[in-house]
């Protein structure tokens, strides 16, 4: 983030320099304000699109999200979110990140719950430990320039899903979906 220059920017979009200080006044704090609220939102609606699936459904297609854009970009890329949280030096580049990781684990969490895990706060629960896994995942796959790593997190991920479900059917009386 920090590295990034303008002009790299530039060169990337095939923007104008008069274009982008026009659209950006603020400068470089508040393109990456944009960038955050941009693939926040649009990442917050993938989750949102899996409310209504059964718990391990939404759990794996959460996985496949991040995922996908690990192949996509050749385990190049990492989650701009992640990124700014870690070099954030700002108070509201940090506020920003925070919202939009509540917001992820909110809206993985009322997917869950609707998939059929009856507690709230286990619910929420694994979807902070989801998304923990999700990011972390991320970084070794980019540090090792392979989706290997976070593979077998998604496996792991996935078992303690099933267990969840397994457990949440026995206490309920219903069926693992």
């Amino acid at each position: 983030m920090h590295a990034t220059a303008f002009s790299e920017v530039l060169a990337v979009t095939g923007a104008s320099r008069g274009s982008i200080y026009h659209h950006f006044p603020g400068g470089k704090a508040e393109l990456i304000e944009a960038v955050l609220e941009d693939y926040g939102g649009r990442t917050d609606d993938a989750l949102q699109a899996l409310h209504g699936q059964p718990l391990l459904s939404v759990v794996r297609g959460a996985l496949a999200l991040w995922r996908a854009r690990l192949v996509e970009e050749d385990c190049g890329a990492g989650c701009p979110v992640a990124a700014v949280a870690l070099a954030a030096d700002s108070p509201r580049l940090e506020s920003d990140c925070r919202a939009i990781f509540d917001d992820w684990i909110a809206t993985l969490s009322g997917a869950l719950f609707a998939g059929g895990l009856r507690s709230s706060d286990g619910a929420k629960a694994l979807a902070t430990l989801v998304m923990a896994s999700m990011e972390g995942g991320t970084v070794l796959a980019r540090a090792q320039g392979s989706i290997e790593p976070y593979d077998v997190m998604a496996r792991q991920v996935l078992a303690y899903a099933e267990h969840a479900v397994a457990a949440n059917a026995a206490t309920t009386g219903r069926r693992a979906a």
